[in-house]
C-alpha cells in the first residue's frame, strides 16, 4: 500500500567543520578525475574501476569507520570528498553526507524527515546520489529529488516527484539513482523523466513502466542515443531524445522487484533478477527485442553483475558465480551470503552479506582468491563496495561505512 503523502517539510542543513579542516581537503575539484566514481556503478556506469595500481591484500586495520545511518545507498567520490545518504533513526531523518573521502572527517550533512521504510527489512534509503562538477543529485524512496552544491551543501533547487508529477511510490520505495547524461538528468520513478540538470524542469516523460527499483543504462545501438530501463514490467529501450519506448518485453518477478541496472554488450542486454525467476541475454535490432536465451543460473535480487573479459560475474541469490554469455556456468563459490560485486584491474571485488570482503582474480576457468578479510559486522551488506585511489569503501545496512586501505606501498 502506497503511504499518505506529506507536504514536503522545510530543509534543514548542518555544517559539520572548521575552516582549518576545509582547508585541508584542498580546493573543490570542478571536474572528476579518472579515479573518481562519480555516481551508481562507477565512471562508465559498468561497475569496474579503471585502476590498476592497487593491492588485494590490503592492510589489516581499516583505515577508517564511521556511523551514516540506516539503508543501502552506496558511495560516490569526487575531488577527495566522500558522499553518503542513510536515514537518521534518531531524528526520523534522511541524512545527506559529504566527508573527506581519505579521513572519514564530516565536511557537511544536509537532513530532512522521511519514513523508515522497513518493511520486510531493516529500512533506510535506498538510492545512491550522482555527482557532477560542483553539483550533487540526490533522489530519496519517497521521491524527493535535490540539487546540492556540492561543495557547501547548499540547495540549488528541489522537486517533488510524488507530489509535483504523480509518481506512485512503490512497495519499498524508489530505488533508482539519479543519471546525468549531458545536459538532461534521468530520474527513474515508474515513468522516467529527462530533467534538464540546471535547473529541474521537465524535458519529457515515458510512459509508466512499473515499480521503479532499478537505475537506467544509456546505450547506444546503431548510432542511436537511448536508454535500457529494467522496471516491474520487464526490460525497455527508450528513445533519449524523447522518451518514446521502442520496444520492451515482459519480465515478471514477486512483488514486481526488478532492482539490477541492464548490462549491454553490442547490440545484446543482459537482465537478472531475484525471486527465483533468472537471467536472460536478449538482442535489439532497434525495433524489438528477441530473446536469445533464459536461465536460472544468475538470479540477482539486489546489485547486479558485472561484465569482464567477455564473462558475467555476480551473486546467484548467495552464491558468488561466474558465467559465459551464453548461460553456462564457469564456477561459483558458496558461503559469502546475498551480496555486491565491482571490479578493478582484473580482479573482482565482492562484499558478502555477512561483511566478508573478497578480492577474487576475474578468471573464468577456476575460483582463484587472493584475499578475504570480515570487514563489516551487523545487519546485511547488499550494497556495491567501492574503490577509489586504492582505498575501498564497504557499508551495511545498519549504515556503518568502512574505509580499507589498499594501496600499494
Amino acid at each position: 500500500m502506497k503511504p499518505p503523502h506529506r507536504p514536503d517539510p522545510v530543509f534543514s542543513r548542518h555544517c559539520g567543520l572548521a575552516c582549518a579542516a576545509w582547508l585541508s581537503v584542498g580546493a573543490f575539484a570542478a571536474s572528476a578525475s579518472a579515479q573518481d566514481w562519480p555516481q551508481w556503478r562507477g565512471p562508465s556506469r559498468d561497475g569496474i574501476s579503471a585502476e590498476t595500481n592497487w593491492s588485494p591484500k590490503g592492510a589489516e586495520a581499516p583505515r577508517w569507520t564511521r556511523a551514516v545511518g540506516l539503508g543501502y545507498s552506496s558511495v560516490v567520490v569526487a575531488g577527495g570528498r566522500l558522499y553518503t545518504a542513510g536515514w537518521d533513526e534518531g531524528k526520523e531523518h534522511d541524512v545527506i553526507w559529504c566527508l573527506d573521502a581519505r579521513s572519514g572527517e564530516e565536511l557537511w550533512t544536509h537532513s530532512y524527515p522521511a519514513e523508515k521504510w522497513a518493511k520486510y527489512h531493516g529500512g533506510g534509503t535506498n538510492c545512491t546520489p550522482s555527482i557532477e562538477g560542483d553539483r550533487l543529485y540526490v533522489l530519496n524512496r519517497e521521491g524527493r529529488l535535490t540539487c546540492f552544491n556540492a561543495e557547501s551543501g547548499g540547495v540549488h533547487w528541489a522537486k517533488n516527484m510524488v507530489a509535483d508529477h504523480g509518481a506512485s511510490i512503490p512497495t519499498w520505495g524508489f530505488a533508482a539513482s539519479p543519471l546525468v547524461l549531458d545536459d538532461m538528468l534521468v530520474i527513474n520513478v515508474g515513468s522516467v523523466f529527462s530533467l534538464d540538470k540546471a535547473g529541474g524542469e521537465v524535458k519529457w516523460k515515458s510512459r509508466d513502466l512499473g515499480h521503479a527499483y532499478s537505475t537506467p543504462l544509456d546505450a547506444t545501438f546503431d548510432g542511436r542515443a537511448c536508454l535500457v530501463v529494467f522496471n516491474g514490467g520487464g526490460v525497455a529501450v527508450l528513445d533519449r531524445a524523447d522518451g518514446n519506448v521502442l520496444a520492451t518485453h515482459e519480465w515478471k518477478t514477486s512483488y514486481d522487484v526488478n532492482a539490477a541496472t541492464p548490462i549491454v554488450i553490442g547490440d545484446r542486454i543482459f537482465i537478472s533478477s531475484g525471486y527465483n525467476h533468472g537471467c536472460a541475454m536478449f538482442r535489439f535490432d532497434g525495433e524489438s527485442l528477441s530473446m536469445l536465451w533464459e536461465s536460472k543460473v544468475m538470479r540477482t535480487q539486489m546489485s547486479g553483475c558485472v561484465y569482464l573479459g567477455g564473462h558475467l560475474y555476480g551473486f546467484d541469490d548467495a552464491v558468488l558465480k561466474c558465467i559465459d554469455l551464453e548461460g553456462n556456468e564457469k564456477w561459483r563459490e558458496r558461503g559469502l551470503g546475498q551480496g555486491a560485486v565491482s571490479a578493478a584491474g582484473g580482479r573482482i571485488i565482492a562484499i558478502g552479506g555477512k561483511g566478508d570482503l573478497v578480492i577474487v582474480e576475474a578468471d573464468p576457468t577456476a575460483y582463484r582468491e587472493h584475499s578475504r578479510a570480515k570487514v563489516l559486522d551487523g545487519g546485511v551488506c547488499w550494497t556495491m563496495p567501492v574503490l577509489v585511489d586504492g582505498l575501498i569503501y564497504c557499508r551495511n545496512s545498519l549504515g556503518t561505512l568502512v574505509c580499507r586501505d589498499h594501496r600499494v606501498e
